[in-house]
């Protein structure tokens, strides 16, 4: 969601440039979410906060869940803001690596926002949520139009997702239990091992077993295909050509 002035997140304010009435109580919001022992804020607290009254945050966002559903955009907005202007380098697999990175420092350094982000009680994702996730499919591709990859850009782009998430929320739910520092690093590289083909696995890294060999080879195929569609076939005979190309990625 946009407003006319920034808002601050759980590292603080942003700007002291005067702000609606919208943007101050999603600032406050904000705030209290990320100083809240639980990650959670009553409508009452916010209102005293922002110093408005109860009609006045129901104007703006209809009730609890509308204000969190806010938080929760204004979250994915501050985590997607460095990847909109990043440029990707010449290596997608760095470029994929220091993004895992940066997602789990992003969580660890807002951890009740982080939780929100992910909670299940949010039931639509955020556009930017599936923004996010084309941004990683996206470097996948190109991954694999380098021969880097041997499962198809999809597949591979769920699993780093679920893993990494998986990891963060650990990490910020229970820091007493996750200690590890390395652990993001370790799940990481095991990941990557099983979606990239060896030559490009982490030094020190697991290395998957078996040879990458045809489902490689097709995820290339599928990738350079989708790229640039030939004009030997239909746009019917890609689609099938495309499905049984993913299918033979997926296999390995």
């Amino acid at each position: 969601m946009s407003s006319d002035a920034s808002t601050p997140g759980e590292t603080g304010p942003a700007t002291d440039a005067p702000v609606s009435t919208r943007a101050r109580i999603l600032a406050v919001a904000a705030e209290l979410v990320a100083r809240s022992p639980d990650g959670d804020v009553s409508t009452r607290a916010v209102c005293e906060a922002a110093g408005v009254g109860a009609p006045a945050l129901y104007r703006h966002f209809g009730d609890k869940e509308g204000l969190l559903s806010a938080v929760v955009d204004h979250g994915w907005e501050r985590y997607l803001a460095a990847k909109r202007e990043r440029h990707p380098g010449t290596d997608p697999v760095q470029d994929l690596r220091e993004g895992w990175d940066g997602h789990t420092e992003f969580a660890l350094r807002n951890p009740n926002l982080y939780r929100l982000m992910n909670s299940p009680a949010m039931r639509t994702p955020p556009a930017a949520a599936l923004e996010s996730h084309r941004i990683l499919t996206a470097d996948l591709r190109r991954a694999a139009e380098q021969g880097k990859l041997r499962l198809a850009p999809e597949l591979a782009a769920q699993m780093i997702m679920s893993s990494n998430v998986g990891v963060c929320l650990m990490l910020v739910s229970r820091p007493a239990t996750f200690t590890d520092e390395t652990l993001s690093r370790r799940v990481r590289d095991a990941v990557h091992a099983v979606v990239f083909t060896p030559d490009v696995t982490a030094p020190g890294a697991p290395a998957a077993s078996g040879a990458p060999g045809v489902p490689a080879a097709a995820t290339r195929l599928g990738a350079l295909l989708r790229q640039n569609p030939s004009p030997a076939f239909t746009s019917a005979e890609t689609a099938m050509f495309t499905e049984w190309l993913d299918r033979l990625s997926n296999t390995g």
